[in-house]
């Protein structure tokens, strides 16, 4: 049970490496001189002058590294593969969470404390609710790293059948297509083309 959370967290914070990239973009400040008066305000100072942006480049490294750790959890899907019955492509989903979400959270005046803790707050209350309603696989991210969702009903070991799950595949998958997979929840899985 905390396994499938940690996933879906992992899955939440790899989805919002835009978010902080623009707040990296938006936000940083280094004061440039041309001149004799001109002088290095020290590390310090540049520091304070840039703490978001500092959080940004932590993230986006944490980022990084759970993308790598995603790759390696889905190189081990050794599952007993399901085989695909009924198929629809959800890719559409990746933009609902960039276009709700995202954008509009990079409109805060990141100068104001105030509004920082805000921006925090707000990011904790959708990935909960993303969490919580199992929306978590909506991530752009996955969509530029070349992954896709779909919703099936799949022939599991010993016949048994699910509808309407949820896979997210980085090959493309078909009508009749196995799968090896690796559960996240009950109706969403990690799925690897029995062919890659």
């Amino acid at each position: 049970m905390v396994k499938e959370y940690l996933d879906k967290i992992e899955l939440y914070i790899i989805s919002l490496w835009l978010l902080f990239l623009l707040l990296l973009i938006i936000s940083i400040n280094i004061p440039i001189c041309f001149g004799e008066n001109c002088y290095f305000i020290g590390f310090s100072e540049l520091c304070k002058l840039n703490i978001v942006p500092i959080i940004s480049i932590c993230f986006l490294l944490l980022v990084l590294l759970l993308v790598k750790r995603l790759d390696y959890k889905l190189s081990g899907s050794h599952k007993t593969p399901i085989t695909i019955k009924k198929i629809e492509n959800k890719n559409y989903e990746h933009l609902t969470f960039l276009t709700t979400y995202i954008i509009p959270l990079i409109c805060f005046d990141l100068s104001k404390t105030k509004y920082v803790l805000i921006l925090f707050i707000l990011l904790i209350i959708i990935g909960a609710i993303y969490i919580k309603t199992d929306m978590f696989y909506a991530n752009p991210t996955l969509a530029l790293l070349g992954f896709h969702i779909y919703q099936i009903d799949g022939v599991f070991i010993n016949n048994d059948i699910k509808e309407n799950i949820i896979i997210i595949s980085r090959g493309k998958v078909k009508l009749n297509s196995r799968v090896f997979y690796r559960k996240l929840d009950d109706k969403i899985y990690y799925a690897r083309c029995t062919n890659e």
